[in-house]
């Protein structure tokens, strides 16, 4: 089975299209690979594959005014597939989707993108619009 690396045109075409006002959140599930899987053959693990792309990308994310607004450590999967587990959980905060649009069309990181394409086996990139935190599980925020 093929994991979840890049998003298709199809869906970045409408996120593009959602071009609201305001900040996005970019919660980010990866796996990473035992070993990387580089088109030239080269030998790096997953782990330093993904930290390469990490050194690589920072400083285009972070000038576009880009930050990590929460990480968290997984620990077990209490609801959903037993065997799914990630080794990044963390959600990047762009101050609006054209700061993520120019950020993908950069070319350090579109050099940058090759380590995270090696690095991962699979992965989850679920835009979020950022809400008020509610008191209890049952507030559902209203709007859009």
């Amino acid at each position: 089975m093929t994991g979840h690396i890049d998003p298709t045109k199809e869906v970045f075409a409408k996120f593009r299209e959602n071009d609201r006002a305001g900040p996005i959140h970019m919660l980010n599930l990866v796996r990473l690979r035992g070993r990387a899987a580089y088109p030239d053959g080269r030998s790096a693990s997953g782990a330093e594959a993904y930290a390469a792309y990490g050194r690589e990308s920072g400083p285009v994310f972070t000038r576009l005014g880009g930050k990590v607004a929460w990480q968290g450590r997984f620990e077990l999967m209490l609801i959903g597939p037993s065997g799914e587990y990630w080794d990044h959980c963390f959600i990047a905060e762009y101050p609006d989707v054209a700061a993520f649009v120019e950020m993908i069309r950069d070319p350090i990181y579109r050099e940058a993108v090759k380590h995270r394409q090696a690095a991962v086996e699979d992965s989850r990139l679920i835009r979020l619009k950022p809400l008020a935190a509610g008191k209890t599980f049952g507030e559902i925020p209203q709007g859009k």
